[in-house]
């Protein structure tokens, strides 16, 4: 086998076959092995004079070899590198496959009386490959028929396709809650843990204090604590805010390209944690009084069952 493959092409087969096996086990990120570590390139480098090496010192041992044998065998030797391999049981397999075919000199049997523009047909037999693989397509296209169009045990193509989108829709979601960097201002959620906090509290301290004060209570930018917000309250609100910014010219400045979106939901969440503390100098509360949704339709019915309360009070005082 060595004799049928020459030199210059078993040492570029062998070095890039070793240089793939590294560049699949090796982590190397966007880049090549080799250039995310150096190690590597030097490695590559080696092992190329390795191979070079090796077929130098067999070509030399082969030729001292030769050397040393007299006339008789250097024939014998010279005649047994150009003998060429004869794979005996591909060429059986292949002969099988192929099938019989009349020779050349025996195709005037077997000439159809079809004549096209003096072009004749041979009526040669089609090759058992072709014959098998007509078969084989013809019992698969039963199996398929009566499987997917009669019994319906499979899904078509289409079917399955559907199926697909909507699986990866589930986990692209289910995805999303632990990817906590993918949030946005539909999937946000108000943050409780303590290292969140202390996370958004970092952020607040280094952006946010010079306008709001440390303790939130309201500087240039208006209060924290109060139960009044001007762009509404809320995680998804206050995130919305950091993100894309205040009121157009007036209003605090986007973070979304300086913030990370985790940060921005830590940030938010703490913000949202400062709500009823008592800052040292409170700033007067500005925009409207917000409440979460629901909660206004829960204090209405409140209001109107102590009204009503009041009147039947009122209306048992006036019968005594």
């Amino acid at each position: 086998m060595r004799n049928l493959i020459p030199s210059y092409v078993r040492v570029p087969v062998i070095f890039f076959t070793i240089f793939g096996l590294i560049e699949y086990f090796v982590d190397s990120g966007d880049k090549p092995a080799f250039l995310e570590h150096p190690i590597i390139m030097l490695f590559l480098i080696l092992v190329l004079f390795i191979l070079i090496a090796i077929e130098g010192i067999v070509g030399s041992i082969e030729n001292i070899l030769f050397q040393s044998l007299d006339q008789t065998a250097k024939d014998k030797y010279l005649a047994s590198k150009a003998k060429t391999p004869q794979f005996k049981a591909l060429s059986n397999i292949y002969e099988k496959l192929k099938g019989k075919q009349k020779p050349i000199e025996e195709e005037h049997e077997i000439i159809l009386d079809h004549n096209y523009d003096g072009i004749k047909e041979l009526d040669n037999n089609l090759p058992p490959w072709w014959l098998w693989s007509f078969y084989i397509s013809i019992v698969f296209a039963a199996v398929y028929l009566v499987r997917f169009h009669v019994i319906g045990t499979a899904d078509l193509a289409a079917e399955e396709l559907e199926k697909e989108y909507a699986q990866a829709k589930i986990e692209i979601e289910e995805y999303k809650k632990t990817a906590k960097n993918l949030v946005d201002v539909n999937t946000v959620t108000l943050l409780t843990d303590a290292a969140d906090l202390k996370a958004g509290q970092t952020i607040f301290n280094a952006n946010c204090i010079a306008c709001h004060m440390a303790d939130g209570g309201g500087g240039i930018g208006p209060n924290l604590t109060d139960k009044h917000w001007i762009l509404g309250g809320g995680i998804k609100n206050v995130f919305h805010t950091i993100s894309e910014g205040g009121r157009s010219g007036k209003g605090m400045i986007s973070w979304k390209n300086d913030l990370k979106p985790i940060e921005m939901a830590q940030v938010a969440s703490y913000v949202l944690s400062l709500q009823g503390t008592t800052p040292a100098n409170p700033k007067e509360a500005e925009g409207d009084l917000w409440q979460p949704e629901g909660t206004e339709d829960q204090n209405s019915n409140d209001t109107k069952t102590e009204n009503e309360t009041i009147d039947v009070e009122n209306t048992v005082t006036v019968i005594d």
